[in-house]
């Protein structure tokens, strides 16, 4: 499985907003995992909750709470697990450029060590009384949420800019043995998801009964959704775009 240079480049505040302004929501723990967690402060359904699952730099980036804070504004009870362990890229590699081992990273990182740590954080969701899950994953995140969609865990799914998925495999797959509507953000500058990879992906979705929309956005890179750079028109635009379409995606199939 392959990761691109965008996966470990971007911005932070000030130079990455969010739809608000500050942080409103609180870090928990659920099954022994340290989560951040959005809590609408309306009425919301309690039996419902959209999983967060984060790009590469994990919990920490504040660009992930923020992101988490807007879909708690929006209705939805929002929950972003630690399912890196602790051990997310360091924040310092984002802008600096300082060496690291991304290899010796995915190796640290594969599907052995992290989905346990979210299947404990569903499995005590559904303790107490959480029936219907949506995810929402970046870029590395993308790879758990189609992997719970396979798994019939999650009601409705949405990616941006995924990472790790083989194309065709993972969409003929997905159009096999999913029954979750699936949302793509994708963009024009994306050496992970290409447009020709996203392309193919809609030949092999345009007939998925559940439910499949890709929105494309130009002359954004791989990223654009978490740690685009907002002083860039185009790339406030597609961090804008596609936190909208997720957000009614959710309102319309979670």
């Amino acid at each position: 499985m392959s990761v691109c240079k965008d996966c470990f480049k971007g911005q932070r505040p000030p130079n990455f907003l969010p739809i608000a302004d500050e942080l409103v929501c609180t870090f928990e723990t659920i099954a022994g995992i340290k989560c951040y967690v959005g809590t609408p402060t309306v009425d919301y359904p309690r039996d419902k909750v959209v999983l967060y699952l984060t790009d590469a730099f994990g919990l920490p980036l504040v660009n992930n709470q923020l992101l988490v804070d807007d879909f708690a504004r929006n209705g939805f009870k929002t929950i972003l697990p630690d399912y890196l362990n602790g051990d997310g890229v360091p924040l310092d590699v984002m802008t600096s450029g300082v060496p690291f081992d991304v290899p010796a990273w995915i190796g640290r990182h594969s599907a052995d060590v992290t989905r346990p740590v979210l299947d404990k954080v569903i499995d005590a969701l559904k303790a107490e009384g959480v029936t219907s899950f949506a995810a929402v994953g970046y870029c590395f995140g993308g790879r758990y949420t189609f992997d719970l969609a396979f798994d019939g865990v999650i009601k409705a799914a949405a990616v941006a800019h995924p990472s790790l998925l083989k194309v065709p495999e993972d969409i003929e797959k997905y159009a096999s043995t999913s029954k979750a509507p699936l949302l793509i953000n994708g963009c024009e500058l994306d050496d992970q998801f290409t447009p020709s990879a996203q392309a193919t992906t809609d030949s092999l979705l345009e007939e998925f009964a559940p439910g499949y929309k890709r929105e494309y956005f130009e002359r954004v890179h791989h990223g654009f959704a978490v740690r685009g750079d907002m002083s860039d028109p185009k790339a406030k635009a597609g961090k804008e775009g596609a936190f909208k379409a997720t957000v009614e995606w959710f309102h319309r199939y979670l």
